[in-house]
């Protein structure tokens, strides 16, 4: 069963993948993405919103999915929520293999599948005081489509 979490604390990689790893005999690789805030067009942070437990909920059953379709040993899915600022990580994606394929595969569709499926809503707050609603992005549906079916 997958790890999920959303939060607003910052979370430590190397803990989440000793957490994931540590003496299993079992996997062979984990594979890893760390989303990290952007200071583009002077953003001087991100705000992420979301409704509790249809956020969690959403995340779960993405994560069910990547377990369904590789022979996953292990999976985290952390999403923080909150004020972001630049150079800090939003999201961590963890996935655990016996071999590297699929958890590289799995760790892909995690995270576009995360950027299109997963109900967050994203503000920029910009270094002169403006601020913006974050619109999807064309690419990032493209992205998750190429895991449709």
């Amino acid at each position: 069963m997958a790890r999920v979490l959303v939060q607003e604390a910052c979370f430590d990689l190397a803990a989440e993948q000793a957490r994931l790893g540590e003496g299993r005999v079992d996997v062979g690789g984990i594979a890893a993405f760390t989303g990290l805030c952007r200071a583009d067009d002077g953003i001087a942070a991100l705000v992420l919103e979301h409704y509790p437990g249809m956020t969690e909920r959403a995340l779960e059953k993405i994560a069910a999915e990547a377990e369904s379709r590789w022979p996953l040993t292990g999976c985290t899915v952390i999403h923080r929520v909150g004020r972001i600022l630049p150079g800090e990580p939003i999201v961590l994606v963890l996935a655990a293999s016996r071999h590297r394929s699929a958890a590289l595969e799995a760790c892909a569709f995690l995270i576009d599948w995360l950027k299109t499926g997963a109900p967050f809503w994203k503000r920029e707050e910009f270094a002169d005081g403006g601020e913006r609603w974050v619109e999807a992005r064309a690419s990032d549906d493209a992205a998750a489509a190429r895991w449709a079916g």
